[in-house]
């Protein structure tokens, strides 16, 4: 089926290994097998385009099979150049879905993939960072700036992009973006935040990056977590995650806060919390997860210890100045994959995991499927839901009803063999009024 679909990928001959990879996704992602069992009877999503820029995984691939199979046209790109999984890339070609996107792509490269999948004349956009929401946005509205909008030039017009319905967002810090764009009056169809459903970051962020974050980290570096100096920069449902795994393992954690009531939080339930200048000189484990830039800096570098180890888990490459680090290294050199040594001018060595991107992505295989069977069955509904309301929802960032929610929940509780109570009638009626 590969020449009946547009592509770019590294190797179709992989696409035998990746079938077995999207089947063992499958095997854990029961709600999601279940929705596309459904949606292949009912083809909600018959005749809708669909371009996708998302971590190319095999969790990703099951999530595509199913909009597939519930009718619609799928083209994939990659939400981050080194997440790419190629087997399963040339697996979902072989499958009938457009890819474009391969392992360790450049910076150019990777926009020109993007507009690649913008170009089919998508009715939906499906996001994991907001990198294809923006270059939408800046296309039409004739924003000629950027290296995304430079690769994209020839390659998707705005006749293309005419014909939106509604998009979706994955995670926290493309719903940042998509909200600064809705502020500045600028944001040009509806999104529904996915990424700000309980099933999803109560679970996918907290328990999905918390583990996949330190199983980077081990697989590039093979450290002894127990007894280390763990910082944990950001304490949201990301930071929280990891840090509550890394002591769960036995290290010794710091956690960094901007915001008051997280640093609060954190220091209530038992984390040593300090500024990073404070932390640079006493972490063997730096590890970001906040979602804004240069969290960790030149400063920062000067005060560190040799041999500290920096790791970001946050959706961009900006949380730890890579800028800065080049600037102060003497010497450069690989030591292992993923990971780069820096030799600053007294001798010290500081090391660079994954170039500074996402390292539970680049360096291991990002989140369990268990977890993404949540995130990616609220996606699948959130793009059904948009296809049944096409045109009739105003420009503006939304969330999925908490009712779906629920239901996903009780989905994933029947898949696991876990009962939970149920209320009486007499119940519910009490929780309702006032009289009793």
């Amino acid at each position: 089926m590969s020449e009946a679909v547009d592509y770019k990928v590294k190797d179709l001959s992989l696409a035998e290994k990746g079938e077995r990879q999207v089947d063992w996704a499958y095997m854990h992602m029961p709600v999601l097998r279940r929705l596309r069992s459904r949606f292949a009877e009912t083809k909600p999503l018959r005749g809708v385009r669909i371009a996708a820029c998302m971590h190319v995984t095999k969790e990703t691939a099951a999530l595509m099979l199913a909009l597939r199979d519930a009718g619609a046209t799928v083209a994939l790109s990659a939400s981050n150049p080194l997440s790419t999984q190629d087997d399963v890339a040339a697996y979902l070609v072989s499958q009938g879905v457009s890819v474009y996107a391969w392992r360790g792509m450049d910076e150019r490269s990777y926009y020109w993939a993007i507009a690649k999948a913008a170009s089919i004349g998508p009715n939906i956009t499906m996001d994991d960072g907001a990198d294809l929401t923006v270059m939408v946005h800046k296309i039409l509205h004739g924003v000629g700036e950027g290296v995304d909008v430079e690769a994209a030039s020839g390659v998707v017009d705005r006749k293309a992009l005419k014909n939106i319905w509604g998009g979706t967002e994955e995670t926290t810090t493309g719903v940042i973006r998509i909200k600064a764009l809705h502020r500045e009056g600028k944001l040009l169809y509806p999104v529904i935040a996915v990424n700000d459903s309980l099933t999803k970051f109560l679970f996918d962020n907290r328990f999905g990056t918390g583990q996949s974050a330190l199983d980077g980290i081990i697989r590039a570096t093979n450290i002894l977590l127990a007894g280390k100096n763990v910082v944990v920069a950001g304490y949201g449902w990301v930071g929280r995650g990891i840090a509550w795994r890394a002591r769960g393992l036995g290290a010794r954690v710091t956690v960094v806060e901007a915001d008051p009531i997280r640093a609060l939080e954190a220091y209530y339930e038992g984390f040593y919390v300090s500024s990073m200048e404070d932390a640079a000189p006493i972490g063997d484990v730096f590890i970001t997860a906040t979602g804004d830039k240069d969290v960790i800096r030149r400063e920062h570098f000067e005060r560190m210890k040799d041999g500290a180890i920096l790791a970001n888990a946050g959706h961009f490459n900006v949380e730890v100045s890579v800028s800065d680090l080049e600037a102060l290294a003497v010497e450069k050199r690989a030591i292992r994959p993923h990971v780069a040594e820096y030799k600053l001018p007294d001798g010290r060595r500081l090391y660079l995991l994954a170039e500074g991107r996402l390292v539970n992505l680049a360096a291991a295989e990002g989140h369990p499927s268990e977890v993404m069977d949540m995130s990616f069955s609220n996606q699948a509904l959130a793009v059904r839901l948009l296809a049944k309301k096409r045109g009739r929802v105003k420009p503006a960032v939304y969330k999925l009803p908490r009712s779906i929610d629920r239901r996903i929940a009780a989905l994933k509780l029947e898949a696991l063999g876990v009962s939970y109570e149920r209320l009486t009638e007499e119940q519910k009626r009490y929780l309702k009024s006032w009289k009793a």
